[in-house]
């Protein structure tokens, strides 16, 4: 799914989120988040309509070109979900139900969440896992939670058998894709388990301790994480997922954590201007994960999330069919508006793959 996080974006950041899969998310209170202000909410508010007002009638979502619908759908969920609606509560109660009939229908019986006809299928399933464990949290059904435990038990066997031998993943399983891993399907895979792990559904530990090697073989001298084990450079949005993931772990003070940070502050920090100050390219998803990151530091927070803001904020379509949206013109709407109001909701605290 070179089009949503093409591998030169992305690269064997999941290893690393690897540790982040034992240990347990903090329980933070959605009550005690520091609420975003008020042109943030409007913003978010037109954003969340405009995905609800997308939603097709079988419940999914999808890229621009009408492909990718598994990972669109739970991405749009994700960020619908982080406004604080459920299955049942909330404005967006509908269309996160219908997220959840429509990733529970392409739920195989091998595991596998999405079409095996999609090339790159790693993704939709990656993020379904992510999103539909964040639902089982909070599902009340009795029936319907155990629906959800038996597609997520499957799913995470699915992904463990679809490592490769490196301890990574690629566009498809091992088997499929001849060994073939790359750190953007990497770092999917790994959050989704992470989120699996955090819902009670058992993640073997070597599956985490063989990739958490994978990063660290992907790592260059000057602290980045490359495209993948067999190199490309070290990739500012990779390694922002990596440190995502190990904060999110507790493992602040591992060395290697350290050294991604201080590459993650050359290359992605926005003091004055810098690096990413551009909009353009895999912004979004360069600030998706660092935005988890910064997130997790309450001094230096309020600083790039009122950078953030800025930057996201004016980009929003004003009128016609797309209001409400945001548009790159490269993966479609549905994808950058999820990102983006995803980003915008940290502050909400309402779901615990996100929480400090």
């Amino acid at each position: 799914m070179s089009r949503i996080a093409p591998s030169a974006v992305l690269s064997g950041a999941a290893f690393v989120a690897a540790a982040c899969l034992f240990a347990p998310a903090p329980a933070v209170a959605a009550a005690n988040a520091q609420q975003p202000d008020a042109a943030t909410k409007a913003v978010v508010r037109r954003g969340l309509d405009y995905l609800a007002r997308t939603q097709s009638q079988q419940g999914y979502w999808a890229a621009g070109n009408g492909g990718y619908r598994a990972a669109m759908t739970a991405l749009a969920g994700t960020a619908l979900l982080a406004e604080g609606s459920t299955t049942t509560r909330g404005r967006y109660a509908p269309n996160v139900r219908r997220a959840v009939d429509y990733l529970l229908s392409v739920s195989r019986s091998n595991g596998l969440i999405g079409s095996e006809s999609d090339s790159h299928y790693t993704y939709g399933h990656g993020f379904g896992m992510l999103f539909l464990a964040q639902v089982y949290g909070e599902e009340e059904d009795r029936e319907r939670r155990e629906e959800l435990k038996g597609v997520l038990n499957r799913a995470v066997k699915f992904t463990i058998a679809a490592q490769t031998s490196r301890g990574g993943w690629g566009y498809v399983s091992a088997k499929e894709g001849n060994d073939f891993d790359e750190g953007s399907t990497c770092v999917t895979q790994v959050q989704g388990l992470r989120a699996c792990r955090n819902a009670g559904i058992p993640v073997p530990k070597d599956v985490i301790d063989r990739a958490n090697k994978y990063i660290r073989d992907c790592m260059t001298p000057e602290g980045g994480v490359q495209y993948s084990i067999k190199g490309g450079g070290a990739r500012p949005a990779i390694s922002g997922a990596a440190i995502a993931c190990l904060f999110s772990a507790g493992e602040q003070d591992d060395p290697m954590a350290q050294k991604l940070m201080e590459y993650c502050e050359k290359n992605i920090w926005p003091a004055d201007g810098g690096a990413s100050a551009g909009y353009g390219g895999y912004w979004h998803y360069k600030h998706f994960y660092y935005a988890q990151v910064m997130y997790r530091d309450p001094e230096r927070w309020p600083k790039y999330r009122d950078f953030i803001a800025g930057q996201i904020r004016p980009k929003q379509t004003t009128g016609g069919p797309n209001d409400g949206a945001f548009v790159d013109g490269r993966i479609g709407p549905a994808y950058v508006t999820a990102m983006n109001c995803t980003i915008l909701q940290l502050d909400n605290g309402f779901l615990p793959i996100y929480q400090r």
